[in-house]
């Protein structure tokens, strides 16, 4: 599948035009950002996250709450993915903005909400059983040491200076599936599949964090909250499609902002990540 962005910059185009199986494993301009800036980002979030955690107080309290945080910016940011384009300019209300438009299109968003809940359900509580039998705890220091060593190396992966293993299914929502299905259908395929995260692409390393941290957990309803509070983050922003804004627009705000949401989310690593290695130690 292939699919277009407006206003996206030519590389980004070259990127997401891509066939299927020659999507990039993170799409990243750090390139178009200095070396010097690149390195200020990192050493910043580094120093940051390690005053947040001399501050936070209780292990566990913080790092729960640190994780919860990170899930849903996790979310927010994997709306800079081509499924995250896909579904905001599929999932529209059809016709002109009117109560009427609105309301035939209200199931299509209930469904879609509904599919990343099913999704945030059978991810959260396979990871957290399987933390369960393997005897992980969360607030043992050697599942906050391994957290945090996730968070550095996908931050630095992010911000362009490592290139590790982005292990995902390199695949989109079927987009011509609208010209198939009725528009409430896709809503929830769409959203099942998108919750269920690993059925489909995602650019932002937070999904391994926040994976990693529902497994570490050996808890099973810790694992749901953590992927229902991720896959929050990626339903919210369907709600724009209430507002009288065009698809054109919303899609040209995404692509100007595509290289800051990459910086951002590295920062969101290793700040995350130096945060839960400062609370393994202390």
């Amino acid at each position: 599948m292939t699919m277009a962005f407006p206003g996206a910059s030519r590389a980004a185009a070259r990127r997401f035009d891509a066939p299927t199986e020659s999507v990039a494993d993170c799409v990243v301009f750090p390139k178009e950002h200095s070396t010097a800036l690149r390195v200020g980002v990192l050493v910043g979030s580094a120093a940051t996250g390690v005053a947040g955690a001399y501050a936070g107080g209780s292990l566990g309290g913080f790092a729960s709450g640190l994780l919860v945080a990170l899930a849903f910016c996790g979310g927010l940011l994997s709306t800079w993915s081509p499924c995250g384009y896909s579904s905001l300019c599929l999932l529209r209300p059809v016709g002109r903005y009117s109560v009427r438009s609105l309301a035939r299109f209200t199931p299509a968003f209930a469904l879609h909400g509904l599919g990343y809940a099913l999704g945030a359900v059978v991810l959260g509580a396979a990871l957290g059983f399987a933390g369960l039998l393997l005897g992980f705890s969360i607030a043992s220091a050697l599942s906050m040491a391994g957290l945090g060593a996730i968070g550095l190396i996908y931050g630095a992966h992010q911000l362009g200076f490592l290139r590790v293993p982005y292990p995902q299914r390199r695949a989109q929502v079927p987009h011509d599936a609208r010209q198939r299905f009725s528009m409430t259908f896709i809503g929830g395929l769409y959203g099942l599949s998108l919750g269920l995260n690993y059925l489909t692409y995602v650019q932002t390393p937070l999904l391994y964090l926040v994976t990693a941290a529902a497994l570490f957990s050996g808890d099973v309803a810790t694992a749901i909250t953590l992927f229902a509070v991720f896959n929050a983050g990626r339903f919210l922003p369907m709600a724009v499609n209430y507002l009288p804004v065009s698809d054109i627009a919303v899609q040209n705000w995404l692509a100007r902002r595509q290289e800051g949401a990459a910086v951002l989310d590295g920062a969101l690593l290793v700040a995350g990540g130096a945060a839960l290695l400062t609370l393994a130690a202390l």
